[in-house]
């Protein structure tokens, strides 16, 4: 695997990291890839981890090259400097269409809860001619999702909390519309993609502004729901029949 570079200089490098990989090793982890080792090969040098994306989220991935760029950037993390900018595909059409969510979550290594807060922006709305429970139709939306603090799984989490989970999402998310997904559309990662990145660049200071388009199952999805580009603009389709879902 070549990992696509989005940007890279001698202080800093991006890429837009696939769903299905783990950043680094984990002592849980009994995978064999992992991006850190993969992309210190590809570009033959020595990474420093500065935040994290889960296992199964896409999109925008940044390693400093450096010790000192690596605490700088950290710093940006730490102190909110950076924005991130995710989309989602979840249950069900948010409402209202814009919402903050600020409800604690428990860090899993020390059980304390910690302050969260969260945004998210509904852009496209779709009605599947699938009965789901006691609905004779499935409701799917589009949404951005913005981070204002960086717990573990946050954006999973508080999306559940809301009734709106993220599709795909096998711990956070609903059994039923994964199947939708899974069994009548053909599509197995979770509906997750971290889009958009902007911080501080560490030599300068001056913003990196950093972005990946969502991928080929991503984007699958979003053809199979009946949207369109531009994906930043607001839709809403009603379908009569199931999509065709090529072999």
């Amino acid at each position: 695997m070549r990992f696509t570079i989005l940007h890279q200089d001698e202080h800093c490098v991006a890429i837009h990291k696939p769903p299905g990989i783990l950043v680094h090793r984990t002592p849980m982890a009994r995978d064999r890839r992992f991006v850190l080792q993969q992309l210190r090969d590809q570009i033959g040098r020595t990474l420093y981890p500065v935040h994290r994306l889960d296992r199964a989220t896409s999109g925008v991935l940044v390693f400093a090259l450096s010790s000192k760029a690596a605490r700088r950037m950290k710093r940006a993390f730490d102190e909110q400097q950076a924005f991130k900018e995710y989309l989602a595909i979840v249950r069900g059409w948010p409402n209202p269409p814009q919402q903050r969510i600020e409800r604690p979550i428990r860090d899993p290594d020390d059980r304390t809860r910690r302050e969260a807060a969260s945004h998210y922006r509904r852009l496209k709305t779709s009605l599947l001619p699938v009965p789901t429970r006691r609905y004779p139709a499935s409701r799917f939306a589009l949404v951005t999702l913005v981070p204002e603090t960086g717990r573990r799984h946050q954006l999973r989490i508080h999306m559940e909390r809301v009734s709106y989970p993220i599709i795909g999402d096998t711990t956070h998310g609903d059994g039923e519309p994964n199947r939708i997904f899974r069994d009548r559309l053909g599509l197995r990662r979770m509906m997750l993609h971290a889009w958009k990145l902007e911080l501080p660049h560490p030599e300068n200071g001056q913003p990196l502004k950093l972005c990946a388009d969502p991928g080929d199952e991503f984007d699958r999805a979003i053809h199979l729901l009946g949207w369109h580009r531009p994906i930043d603009e607001e839709e809403h389709i009603e379908l009569d029949e199931l999509p065709v879902v090529e072999e």
